[in-house]
């Protein structure tokens, strides 16, 4: 039987991306796939990301596994990750310029997870959840 690694190296290969490459580190279950595509490629990643955790999913159940993986293409989520900290710490500026309440964009989940973290260990502001599904997003307060 193949490994779950084995298996998404021969999705990525049955692709056809050009100079593909992957990464599997079985301890943090993170998944880097990278590809030299042309810009048609770089509108898909975000569905891209999104399909393949679902399919490595599906693969890693059908074994018995039920670990949590991150998955990664042409670090798309790492320059993600640092846009929406850039994004909480302009608007937590902004709350404590303004004294008004900011509402960030809806986010998933792991995206409000990072809004929370990085405007935690700040005194002068207060974070929250607000809306519904795929209408969350976060609050920020001044204090």
């Amino acid at each position: 039987m193949n490994t779950l690694s084995e298996r998404i190296k021969k999705i990525v290969e049955l692709l056809g991306l050009r100079a593909a490459s992957v990464e599997f580190d079985e301890e943090t279950k993170r998944i880097s796939i990278v590809a030299d595509e042309d810009e048609w490629f770089k509108a898909q990643i975000p569905t891209l990301v999104k399909d393949f955790k679902h399919l490595i999913t599906l693969m890693a159940r059908k074994d018995g596994d039920e670990s949590n993986y991150f998955i990664d293409i042409n670090n798309y989520r790492k320059e993600r990750e640092q846009l929406i900290v850039q994004l909480a710490k302009a608007a937590a500026q902004k709350a404590t310029t303004m004294q008004k309440e900011v509402r960030l964009p809806a986010m998933n989940a792991y995206e409000r997870r990072l809004v929370h973290v990085e405007l935690s260990m700040r005194p002068d502001v207060k974070t929250e959840s607000d809306g519904e599904g795929r209408e969350r997003g976060v609050i920020i307060k001044p204090l």
